[in-house]
């Protein structure tokens, strides 16, 4: 995935390895045509994100091993659906993001500035 782009049109940097995120389960918040979701908006999740995640039927945190998920846990990064994080905002509870790690297909649900000041300032 040499070749895909972050949302500031640089080279798209991986999310996380542990735990290992995106829709391949490659580390990476690239968009794909299999990808009907947009897994492409790099998160640091939060309670109040994976909490209102919950109350609208999207569990994140309960593990399910027979998948190999785990469940995730604020602090995770996660590659999350463009349309859960504009939800999300729309209700307060927007985690912030990885703006390096964020595919450039995210800007086809979100405009760029609700990215930017949900930002975190580095990738670390």
């Amino acid at each position: 995935m040499t070749s895909a782009r972050n949302v500031l049109g640089g080279t798209l940097v991986p999310c996380s390895f542990d735990p290992l995120t995106g829709f391949h389960r490659d580390g990476c918040c690239h968009a794909t045509d299999e990808d009907a979701g947009s897994h492409v908006i790099c998160a640091k999740l939060t309670v109040g994100f994976l909490n209102h995640q919950m109350e609208r039927g999207n569990d994140l945190i309960t593990p399910r091993p027979q998948q190999g998920f785990r469940g995730l846990r604020p602090g995770d990064r996660w590659c999350v659906c463009a349309l859960r994080w504009r939800e999300a905002l729309a209700a307060g509870h927007a985690p912030p993001v990885l703006l390096e790690c964020t595919s450039e297909r995210a800007l086809d649900f979100v405009p760029l500035d609700d990215l930017k000041a949900h930002a975190l300032k580095a990738v670390s």
